[in-house]
């Protein structure tokens, strides 16, 4: 860079350029947009004017859909190769196109025909289609089977109307889903309400035909309270309206009514594991459906490996090689599980890393994402890993890694989980961190 060239700070060069600041941090940690200079002492970045036309041409590139993998090729590489990744994706969205052209001419459908509610004690409005992937995005972190027979509460779905904001959450002990929605109307306080997953999923399947749901909670809620570590939900119930078109929700563990068992109305404290989660060491970004292919299928506990292209130091002639110190991971390798090894492009920041889990567990993390990129925040091959996406910073997922050499130990998941002892009490507050 010229000495003389002109240096912005990170939001006029965002305002230059049509990016958020949190999307040049973003760009920035994956390698794609550096900044010219970073303040040593601050840690202020600051970016140079001739780098505004690849930051627009990188803003084009996503707002029309492109993997940031593939945004790198068409920045960076070949042009023959960045015509294929072109030529790839256009072809994608001819095929998404009918299909969303069906789904907003029937909203559009629904709204001629949408009216004005009025809102219960606490009331929040969002829209049909974001609820209904919200409570799909989640319900399937829900447990099941045994585990849910014995802590039926984890068989529930949490929602949550706090601080303005409507939230939804499952755990299951090995993996926990958060989303959050910002209503376009907010009324009342806090409210909690457990919902049976059998009754959110069906919910979700007439939300999603509704332009707008007001989410009500009436004033029936003496017995609800907060204690810290825990939420106990005591509602008489949710009501979802939307126009004269209303679906009445009864709380409770069964979908039926409050719960008599009170360990059972508790959920996990999920925002103390949140806040309990290390920081990063390494982050992983890789073509989300891609990896779920890749990992879907196989039995028993699957590996993945950054490695790079190019020396064989190894000596195992496969011409890959897993990385260390600081440089950037171009494949992530999916092995394991009786299956051949499949090589996927990635960008890495931070060490080499080798990591295993349970193909259920992470399979669904994948399939609940959005957009086409996945990013995975590891912290170490035995903590809790972040799964989330560059397109939907609402969206949270945890998945608990297990041991490579066996399929049914996970890294004693109930420290993870907040399960301090083995009684039924600890286990049913789950992701409660109170030990």
């Amino acid at each position: 860079m010229d000495d003389t060239e002109e240096l912005l700070s990170i939001g006029a060069f965002a305002r230059r350029v049509g990016l958020a600041p949190s999307a040049l941090r973003f760009y920035d940690d994956c390698g794609v947009l550096r900044p010219a200079r970073v303040d040593a002492v601050t840690g202020y970045r600051h970016y140079a004017a001739g780098q505004a036309a690849r930051a627009v041409r990188l803003r084009e590139l996503r707002a029309a859909g492109l993997p940031l993998v593939d945004v790198g090729v068409v920045l960076d590489g070949p042009r023959d190769a960045a015509h294929d990744v072109l030529r790839a994706h256009l072809e994608r969205t001819r095929r998404t196109a009918d299909e969303a052209r069906a789904v907003v001419e029937g909203f559009l459908r629904e709204a001629a025909g949408a009216a004005e509610c009025r809102g219960a004690w606490v009331r929040a409005r969002v829209g049909g289609a974001e609820l209904a992937s919200a409570i799909r995005q989640v319900a399937p972190a829900v447990a099941a089977g045994a585990a849910r027979e014995e802590f039926p509460v984890l068989g529930c779905v949490l929602l949550e109307l706090i601080d303005g904001e409507l939230r939804l959450v499952a755990t299951d002990r090995y993996r926990l889903a958060v989303r959050v929605l910002r209503p376009t109307v907010f009324e009342g306080g806090t409210r909690h309400v457990l919902i049976a997953a059998e009754t959110a999923r069906s919910l979700a399947e007439w939300a999603v035909r509704q332009v707008f749901v007001d989410v009500e909670c009436e004033c029936e809620c003496e017995g609800e309270r907060e204690m810290e570590g825990e939420r106990e939900a005591e509602m008489a119930g949710v009501r979802l309206r939307s126009g004269a078109d209303c679906r009445e929700v009864p709380a409770g563990v069964g979908g039926g009514g409050r719960s008599g068992d009170g360990a059972s109305g508790r959920f996990p404290d999920y925002g103390l594991v949140l806040e309990g989660l290390e920081a990063g060491r390494h982050r992983v970004i890789v073509d989300r459906v891609g990896l779920r292919d890749a990992v879907a299928g196989r039995a028993g506990v699957v590996s993945l490996a950054v490695a790079v292209r190019g020396g064989d130091e190894d000596g195992d002639g496969d011409g890959d090689r897993y990385v260390g110190g600081g440089e950037t991971g171009r494949v992530l390798e999916v092995a394991g599980g009786g299956r051949e090894v499949v090589r996927l492009r990635a960008v890495r920041t931070g060490p080499g890393l080798r990591i295993a889990f349970d193909p259920a567990v992470l399979v669904p993390a994948l399939e609940a994402g959005v957009g086409p990129d996945a990013l995975l925040e590891i912290a170490s091959a035995d903590q809790p890993v972040v799964v989330r996406s560059a397109d939907q910073g609402s969206f949270t997922t945890l998945v608990m890694p297990v041991r490579e050499c066996a399929a049914d130990e996970r890294f004693d998941a109930r420290r993870a989980v907040g399960c301090d002892d083995g009684t039924a009490e600890a286990a049913a507050r789950g992701l409660n961190t109170d030990g």
